[in-house]
């Protein structure tokens, strides 16, 4: 059994990609991390992707990016948690001997291609089971998180003041990032006068649409350290799915109460013990919901927990998404688990925009959602450990 490390990790800056296809996005990303790795195109022999590869699951890709020493594909699709767990089952394919470089990518237009992602009724397909009972009420993106956000302010007297606490943070980080899409700092008026978007989501509460993507390489220790780059294990994985439970729903968490103790479990480290979390942040009420279920505060308290900049670095209790995030930076192809992990790598090897660099970052988190919070998801939840 040999331990898994993250040994190349590239964001793409592209945040409209007007003259790139998706599955060129895909290479660029890839060579990327292979180049950020010092690895090459040869050292893969592992490959995962999700839905937003264009073909036949990973078939097209593999053929696409020459991938031809591959003994290992995964395909698993969770929505934005996949990269998230894609990096849990690339530790896992790795400790078993099944491969040893596994390349991860995303990539996508929905920018460029016009998606009006969270305010536009779209249908997942005729032959999905819950369509039927839910299409014809037009619910939304933003309204089913609108919803969720409606319930916390209902049972534990969250405010519209305190989701825009969320949004302050990230546009604090952002500024120091050259491809953020929204660089500009705002204030808790700024979100909270901004448009209605779903009541009680503001526009400022909503994330970006981009396109772009990333890519992760994990390999075997043994190769890992042989590599003239910072060592960033995987210590802890874990993640979970959470759906309508024949009619038994609770807006007020997420899957990513069991995913979380399956990845603090396995490492053996406390929440008090994470130093920065990346959150998935496709709306402010997403980051409070996840920060609770995580064990970051108590349920019912992430609106107090994030109030006052407890999330800015250098400033706050636990720094989040010191690139922006999916609320300021960019939100690839409508799927932002990716840049969570390329960001907490980032804090982990130090390498972070010194504005925003956590001084202690041993231990980082990653947590990805997929879905919506209102219905079906999965989350995904890595604490990686810098060695």
């Amino acid at each position: 059994m040999t331990e898994a490390y993250i040994v190349g990790a590239f964001e793409h800056p592209t945040r409209k990609a007007e003259t790139k296809s998706t599955a060129q996005l895909h290479a660029e990303v890839a060579y990327g991390a292979l180049q950020d790795a010092g690895l090459t195109v040869d050292d893969i022999d592992g490959y995962m992707c999700a839905g937003d590869a264009p073909g036949m699951g990973p078939l097209s890709m593999v053929e696409y990016m020459n991938l031809r020493k591959l003994r290992y594909v995964d395909s698993t699709d969770t929505g934005g948690s996949s990269y998230v767990i894609h990096v849990g089952h690339a530790a896992d394919m790795i400790k078993q001997g099944k491969a040893n470089v596994i390349l991860i990518t995303l990539a996508g237009r929905p920018r460029a291609e016009g998606m009006q992602t969270g305010t536009a009724v779209r249908s997942a397909g005729s032959g999905v089971p819950d369509e039927p009972f839910e299409l014809p009420y037009g619910r939304t993106i933003a309204t089913m998180h609108a919803m969720v956000a409606q319930r916390h302010m209902y049972e534990y007297g969250t405010t519209s003041e305190q989701l825009a606490w969320v949004k302050v943070a990230a546009s604090t980080h952002a500024q120091y990032n050259p491809h953020a899409m929204l660089p500009k700092v705002v204030t808790v008026e700024d979100v909270v006068n901004s448009p209605m978007i779903a009541d009680p989501l503001h526009r400022l509460d909503c994330c970006v649409i981009s396109d772009g993507g990333g890519a992760i390489i994990v390999a075997r220790e043994e190769i890992a350290r042989k590599l003239k780059r910072p060592l960033v294990k995987v210590r802890g994985y874990g993640e979970h799915v959470k759906h309508q439970m024949a009619g038994q729903v609770d807006l007020t968490y997420s899957a990513s109460v069991l995913s979380g103790k399956t990845a603090f479990g396995m490492a053996g480290v406390k929440p008090s013990d994470i130093k920065y979390a990346s959150i998935y942040d496709s709306f402010t009420i997403s980051v409070i919901v996840q920060l609770e279920d995580l064990g970051f505060c108590e349920k019912g308290q992430g609106g107090r927990f994030v109030a006052d900049g407890n999330l800015i670095s250098g400033v706050g209790k636990l720094p989040f998404n010191t690139d922006g995030g999916g609320l300021c930076n960019n939100h690839p192809s409508n799927r932002g688990g990716m840049t969570k992990v390329i960001e907490a790598v980032r804090q982990a090897r130090g390498e972070a925009h010194p504005a925003v660099q956590v001084k202690n970052h041993d231990l980082v988190l990653a947590n990805g959602k997929g879905g919506s919070l209102c219905t079906r998801h999965g989350c995904g939840t890595v604490i990686l450990e810098a060695v």
